[in-house]
Protein backbone atom coordinates (compact mmCIF):
# COMPACT_ATOMS: atom_id res chain seq x y z
CA UNK A 1 0.00 0.00 0.00
CA UNK A 2 1.43 3.42 -0.91
CA UNK A 3 1.72 6.14 1.72
CA UNK A 4 -1.56 7.70 2.72
CA UNK A 5 -3.75 4.75 1.73
CA UNK A 6 -6.38 3.39 4.07
CA UNK A 7 -9.69 4.65 5.42
CA UNK A 8 -9.35 8.44 5.44
CA UNK A 9 -10.59 9.95 8.71
CA UNK A 10 -9.46 13.59 8.53
CA UNK A 11 -7.57 15.77 6.11
CA UNK A 12 -5.81 19.10 6.56
CA UNK A 13 -6.75 20.88 3.33
CA UNK A 14 -5.29 24.19 4.49
CA UNK A 15 -1.81 22.63 4.85
CA UNK A 16 -1.13 22.37 1.12
CA UNK A 17 -2.39 25.93 0.70
CA UNK A 18 -0.12 27.38 3.40
CA UNK A 19 2.94 25.17 2.85
CA UNK A 20 4.80 23.76 -0.13
CA UNK A 21 5.21 20.11 0.90
CA UNK A 22 8.50 18.55 -0.18
CA UNK A 23 8.43 15.15 1.53
CA UNK A 24 5.85 13.04 3.36
CA UNK A 25 6.29 10.50 6.14
CA UNK A 26 3.86 8.01 7.64
CA UNK A 27 3.78 7.82 11.44
CA UNK A 28 1.80 5.89 14.01
CA UNK A 29 0.19 7.70 16.94
CA UNK A 30 0.30 6.78 20.63
CA UNK A 31 -3.33 7.03 21.78
CA UNK A 32 -5.18 6.58 25.06
CA UNK A 33 -8.21 4.30 25.58
CA UNK A 34 -11.20 6.14 24.15
CA UNK A 35 -9.28 8.23 21.59
CA UNK A 36 -9.27 5.50 18.94
CA UNK A 37 -13.05 5.15 19.27
CA UNK A 38 -13.52 8.88 18.65
CA UNK A 39 -11.10 8.73 15.71
CA UNK A 40 -13.00 5.79 14.18
CA UNK A 41 -16.18 7.90 14.48
CA UNK A 42 -14.39 10.67 12.55
CA UNK A 43 -14.49 13.14 15.45
CA UNK A 44 -11.03 14.61 14.88
CA UNK A 45 -9.74 17.95 13.57
CA UNK A 46 -6.27 18.53 12.09
CA UNK A 47 -6.81 22.19 11.17
CA UNK A 48 -4.44 23.85 13.67
CA UNK A 49 -2.24 20.81 14.31
CA UNK A 50 1.54 20.79 13.92
CA UNK A 51 4.38 18.42 14.75
CA UNK A 52 7.60 19.22 16.57
CA UNK A 53 10.71 17.28 17.55
CA UNK A 54 11.58 17.35 21.26
CA UNK A 55 14.35 15.29 22.91
CA UNK A 56 14.73 13.06 19.86
CA UNK A 57 10.99 12.22 19.71
CA UNK A 58 8.28 13.55 17.38
CA UNK A 59 5.13 14.97 19.00
CA UNK A 60 1.84 16.14 17.52
CA UNK A 61 0.35 19.30 19.03
CA UNK A 62 -3.16 20.83 18.78
CA UNK A 63 -4.85 17.84 17.10
CA UNK A 64 -8.38 17.95 18.49
CA UNK A 65 -9.93 14.53 19.21
CA UNK A 66 -13.42 14.97 20.65
CA UNK A 67 -14.19 13.02 23.84
CA UNK A 68 -15.98 9.71 23.23
CA UNK A 69 -19.70 9.90 24.16
CA UNK A 70 -19.76 6.63 26.12
CA UNK A 71 -16.32 7.20 27.64
CA UNK A 72 -17.51 8.90 30.88
CA UNK A 73 -14.57 9.21 33.32
CA UNK A 74 -12.12 7.40 31.00
CA UNK A 75 -12.16 10.24 28.49
CA UNK A 76 -9.03 12.13 27.53
CA UNK A 77 -8.03 15.77 27.14
CA UNK A 78 -9.11 16.69 23.56
CA UNK A 79 -6.00 18.79 22.77
CA UNK A 80 -3.33 16.75 24.55
CA UNK A 81 0.11 16.30 22.99
CA UNK A 82 0.45 12.93 21.27
CA UNK A 83 3.66 11.08 20.54
CA UNK A 84 4.27 9.93 16.96
CA UNK A 85 5.95 6.62 16.20
CA UNK A 86 8.64 6.81 13.54
CA UNK A 87 11.91 5.03 12.74
CA UNK A 88 15.02 6.52 14.33
CA UNK A 89 16.58 7.06 10.88
CA UNK A 90 13.54 9.12 9.78
CA UNK A 91 13.58 11.19 12.99
CA UNK A 92 17.29 11.94 12.58
CA UNK A 93 16.70 13.03 8.98
CA UNK A 94 13.81 15.28 10.11
CA UNK A 95 15.96 16.81 12.86
CA UNK A 96 18.53 17.80 10.25
CA UNK A 97 15.96 19.21 7.84
CA UNK A 98 13.84 21.12 10.37
CA UNK A 99 16.95 22.91 11.65
CA UNK A 100 17.15 24.53 8.23
CA UNK A 101 15.36 27.85 8.04
CA UNK A 102 11.66 27.77 7.25
CA UNK A 103 10.96 24.03 7.38
CA UNK A 104 7.96 22.79 9.39
CA UNK A 105 6.31 19.45 10.11
CA UNK A 106 2.63 19.58 9.16
CA UNK A 107 0.09 16.76 9.53
CA UNK A 108 -1.68 16.26 6.19
CA UNK A 109 -4.01 13.29 6.73
CA UNK A 110 -5.20 11.00 9.48
CA UNK A 111 -6.30 7.53 8.37
CA UNK A 112 -6.77 3.96 9.55
CA UNK A 113 -4.45 1.36 8.06
CA UNK A 114 -4.69 -2.30 9.13
CA UNK A 115 -6.64 -1.21 12.22
CA UNK A 116 -4.04 1.33 13.35
CA UNK A 117 -4.38 5.12 13.28
CA UNK A 118 -1.68 6.65 11.09
CA UNK A 119 -0.87 10.26 10.32
CA UNK A 120 0.80 11.51 7.15
CA UNK A 121 3.34 14.17 8.10
CA UNK A 122 4.60 16.60 5.48
CA UNK A 123 7.93 18.41 5.57
CA UNK A 124 7.18 21.79 4.10
CA UNK A 125 8.22 25.39 3.78
CA UNK A 126 5.75 28.17 4.49
CA UNK A 127 4.40 29.91 1.39
CA UNK A 128 4.41 33.66 0.95
CA UNK A 129 1.23 35.49 -0.01
CA UNK A 130 2.28 35.84 -3.66
CA UNK A 131 2.99 32.09 -3.90
CA UNK A 132 -0.53 31.35 -2.68
CA UNK A 133 -2.02 33.73 -5.26
CA UNK A 134 0.01 32.12 -8.03
CA UNK A 135 -1.17 28.64 -6.99
CA UNK A 136 -4.79 29.82 -7.05
CA UNK A 137 -4.29 31.25 -10.57
CA UNK A 138 -2.79 27.96 -11.80
CA UNK A 139 -5.64 25.99 -10.21
CA UNK A 140 -8.25 28.24 -11.81
CA UNK A 141 -6.56 28.05 -15.23
CA UNK A 142 -6.45 24.25 -15.02
CA UNK A 143 -10.15 24.19 -14.08
CA UNK A 144 -11.01 26.45 -17.07
CA UNK A 145 -9.05 24.23 -19.45
CA UNK A 146 -10.84 21.12 -18.15
CA UNK A 147 -14.21 22.87 -18.50
CA UNK A 148 -13.43 23.87 -22.10
CA UNK A 149 -12.22 20.36 -22.90
CA UNK A 150 -15.36 18.81 -21.42
CA UNK A 151 -17.58 21.23 -23.38
CA UNK A 152 -15.74 20.38 -26.59
CA UNK A 153 -16.20 16.63 -26.00
CA UNK A 154 -19.95 17.03 -25.52
CA UNK A 155 -20.35 18.86 -28.85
Amino acid sequence: MPKGEGKLIAQNKKARHDFSIEETYEAGIVLQGTEIKSIRNGRVNLKDAFARIQKGEVYLFNMHVSPYEQGNRYNHDPLRTRKLLMHRKQINKLIGETKEAGYSLVPLKLYLKDGYAKVLIGLGKGKKKYDKREDLKKKEAKRDIERAFKARQQD
